[in-house]
């Protein structure tokens, strides 16, 4: 078979999967959910950054404590108006020493208020000077780019400069894989049943696997990768694997096989079996 038949093969089995998996009702239990509450791109985007940055740990806890974030900033007393943009309005209207004090006992794992407190103000000085996070990352993007990484590594130099926020938003120049940063992308910029939205102008084909360790075992057994290590290398590599399958959207699976293990009527295992049955039919 040729590898061209491989790929178009490969390609339709996902598809399967894609359109069995990639719906509304398997959403929950996962962070992407609050994106819901928030029509406007103009919002979502700021709700779809803080949630991603908390997306680490036990898929209940993140809930839990994203949902309280919003809380917080919904039901502000500092904040006005707050008919249309509650979100932007907290964040650009409020003072920080306001903003500090309503988050200051916030804590979530190796999470620590303070960091917290520097994400919100980072955000703000992007909204403060381009309006939208969308406008930094479309001034960030060049024609020249065939990935999202070099906006990905502007906006966290930008987000960051002269802040502590711990380990809200991941360095792409320090080699990490940056799953958080490419799982709030990936929200922003893809359009489907799952995928909100609100970025149209940045094509998803510049998107990168958000990788974590199931898509770095599906990208081994994929033949993706050989790495061990699951780090931007690898993440790119494995975004390049799927890109050979779907160049105009290499981030489309990532949804669906990772419901997978976080589902609790979905296992791994179950997963792991159908990659083996696509893997033996395009040897075969």
């Amino acid at each position: 078979m040729t590898t061209k038949g491989r790929s178009d093969l490969l390609r339709e089995q996902l598809d399967i999967i894609y359109g069995t998996y990639n719906k509304r009702e398997y959403i929950h239990p996962d962070p992407l959910e609050f994106l819901d509450n928030y029509p406007d791109p103009g919002e979502r985007e700021i709700a779809a950054v803080i949630a991603a940055s908390l997306a680490y740990g036990r898929v209940d806890q993140i809930l839990k404590h994203v949902g309280r974030v919003f809380e917080i900033m919904n039901n502000s007393v500092h904040a006005f108006p707050l008919e249309s943009y509650p979100l932007n309005a907290y964040l650009t209207q409020n003072k920080n020493e306001d903003i500090a004090y309503d988050f200051k006992d916030f804590k979530y794992r190796f999470t620590k208020g303070e960091h917290f407190i520097c994400l919100l103000f980072g955000i703000k000085d992007i909204l403060i000077h381009f309006g939208s996070l969308k406008n930094f990352f479309l001034n960030a993007v060049s024609k020249e780019d065939e990935t999202i990484l070099p906006a990905m590594a502007r906006f966290t130099q930008k987000i960051t400069s002269g802040k502590n926020t711990g380990n809200l938003i991941a360095d792409p120049e320090k080699g990490s894989a940056c799953k958080r940063n490419n799982l709030f992308l990936r929200w922003m910029v893809r359009k489907d049943d799952v995928d909100p939205g609100g970025w149209g102008e940045i094509s998803p084909s510049m998107l990168i696997v958000p990788l974590d360790t199931h898509m770095h075992h599906v990208g081994r057994i994929l033949g993706f990768t050989r790495r061990k290590q699951a780090d931007m290398k690898t993440a790119l590599e494995v975004t390049k694997g799927f890109k050979e399958i779907c160049p105009e959207d290499p981030v489309k699976y990532d949804f669906c096989l990772t419901r997978f293990g976080i589902r609790p009527d979905m296992d791994f295992h179950n997963l792991k079996t159908i990659i083996d049955d696509l893997v033996k039919t395009q040897v075969a």
